[in-house]
């Protein structure tokens, strides 16, 4: 039963997971056919591919091949992504410094990690915690834009299909770290439900008929 249970609930997260993902193949397909990157934001495309590369390392260092394969194809999505908004952006100088800032950082917590902290046990449980501290800011700044949408009582920068998808990923991954006992994968995604009821009650209470997407910076 607890087999069968958890295995279930890994198909769950794969599929919502990369479907959450999948949601900025939109972004994709307008810059590609604008050739601009007009109102696509670039921050939570480089912000989440660095989440998906330190869940990529948690995921191998734990031997979990959900978080191994959801990742792995999260972090080549968002590096598609990254490239494309790098061709069409007008100012590559910029794109260039942030990519190469956080991917600096990327690289020093690399070797902090597999350098300095030779004990796996102990790595392991420094890696989670620095996921869960990366994740759940990620999961908690799109949380700024309230105060826009409350005072133009509108919903357009948010993203419907994404909202969904983000609470069922959420959802599936908070039950499986759970299920797991592993508490570095279950807490961080609890402000991901949280945030998206937020979201739900923002799209009942100021309703519109059109919407542009809007990506969370989320893993």
């Amino acid at each position: 039963m607890w087999a069968t249970g958890l295995r279930l609930l890994s198909w769950a997260c794969l599929v919502f997971t990369l479907g959450m993902f999948g949601t900025g193949l939109s972004d994709l397909r307008q810059m590609s056919l604008t050739r601009s990157v007009e109102n696509v934001q670039f921050l939570p495309f480089l912000t989440t591919d660095i989440n998906n590369l330190s869940w990529l390392s948690y995921g191998f260092l734990k031997g979990d091949g959900t978080l191994i394969i959801v990742n792995a194809v999260g972090a080549a999505l968002q590096s598609l992504y990254i490239v494309v908004y790098f061709c069409f952006s007008p100012e590559k100088g910029a794109v260039l410094l942030k990519t190469i800032a956080l991917l600096t950082v990327l690289l020093l917590g690399y070797c902090y990690f597999n350098l300095l902290v030779p004990d796996v046990p102990t790595r392991l449980n420094r890696l989670g915690l620095f996921c869960s501290l990366f994740t759940i800011a990620m999961y908690i700044s799109p949380l700024a834009d309230l105060a826009k949408i409350v005072k133009s009582r509108s919903t357009r920068c948010l993203s419907f299909p994404l909202t969904v998808t983000t609470f069922l990923a959420s959802s599936c991954w908070t039950m499986y770290g759970l299920l797991l006992q592993d508490l570095y994968i279950a807490v961080p995604n609890v402000p991901g439900i949280v945030t998206s009821l937020v979201r739900f009650w923002l799209f009942w209470h100021f309703p519109t008929e059109h919407q542009k997407p809007y990506r969370l910076l989320q893993a």
